[in-house]
């Protein structure tokens, strides 16, 4: 099995090209964006050797599903998907923060709760709480979207003070954030999951507020089992997890947490297509839909003649 981690196309009226983490995303003119998900995966903002097969066309398709699903909350940037691999959309400047909501203390909330912080993004998490334990009330923890390395925290007062975003679009952006979560929660609901916590971004196009990049998937998302919840949590089990979070832990118990003069591990071939099943695994469970894998026998090819044939067309 091939994995995707390299594009570098040229597109007619391409006017620029950006490399994410994960992302490949193609400027066709300031008109639209043609965005590839690669089989790149990063955790601790480190893009690890190997490619996932598959992993970029689960996190397409999933961004697909959940875009259509709430597109009466907030209008997105998606106009198209021609190729398992790639949403095309509207080119909107992005704000430059990532809205990022947390259901449940868990991950990086639960990281800096443990140091003994209580105040994280501006935020007063309660005393006494145990890690996975659900919040009172959602929380918002924005961070600054970084080009390069880590994305940084920020409160709400800062964005504001620094002129990050304005008072009436961040008004908005925390409205949508919320809205979109409940979504998403109710949606994970019916799945028998929790949506424990994701990111939003949003840009603008024409003075109006788009949903951009993907949304609800397990590289923005982190997903729990409903079944079995309460039970692990009195118990003090860890929860069972849909998410990258297991690579994560996988690269911890390897000596691995992004800082400086640490090597990543070794990734051999039983454990990556270990995290290729849990990919598709959690595209099942998130989605209710089967898995169909795309053809891989020229990927690169057929992204490229299929972002072309829409360009043609429109």
């Amino acid at each position: 099995m091939k994995a995707i981690t390299n594009t570098n196309f040229n597109f007619p009226n391409q006017k620029s090209v950006y490399h994410g983490k994960v992302r490949d995303v193609y400027n066709i003119n300031d008109q639209f964006l043609a965005m590839v998900a690669t089989d790149r995966i990063s955790a601790f903002d480190v893009v690890l050797p190997k490619g996932i097969p598959f992993k970029g066309q689960v996190l397409n398709q999933l961004a697909e599903i959940f875009l259509k699903a709430t597109e009466d909350i907030v209008p997105n940037w998606r106009v198209a998907s021609p190729d398992p691999n790639v949403t095309i959309g509207h080119f909107c400047k992005p704000f430059k923060v990532e809205m990022v909501i947390r259901g449940y203390l868990t991950g990086h909330a639960w990281r800096t709760y443990n140091s003994g912080k209580r105040i994280l993004c501006g935020i007063e998490m309660p005393d006494g709480m145990i890690e996975h334990q659900e919040f009172p009330m959602p929380i918002i923890t924005p961070s600054t979207k970084a080009d390069q390395g880590h994305d940084e925290d920020i409160s709400r007062e800062e964005i504001l003070e620094k002129g990050i975003v304005s008072e009436e679009d961040y008004v908005q952006l925390e409205k949508f954030t919320r809205l979109l979560f409940q979504r998403g929660t109710e949606i994970a609901a019916e799945r028998g999951l929790i949506l424990v916590d994701t990111k939003y971004e949003f840009g603008k196009k024409d003075g109006k507020i788009y949903l951009i990049d993907e949304i609800h998937t397990p590289d923005s998302s982190r997903y729990f089992y409903k079944d079995g919840y309460s039970q692990r949590q009195q118990a003090g089990e860890n929860q069972k997890q849909l998410s990258k979070e297991f690579v994560r832990e996988w690269l911890m118990a390897n000596g691995f947490q992004g800082k400086e003069g640490q090597s990543i591990p070794n990734m051999n071939d039983e454990f990556v297509n270990s995290v290729s099943e849990r990919y598709i695994e959690l595209f099942e469970k998130v989605s209710g839909r089967s898995f169909s894998k795309s053809n891989v026998n020229d990927p690169l090819l057929r992204i490229k003649e299929n972002i072309i044939d829409f360009l043609q067309k429109n």
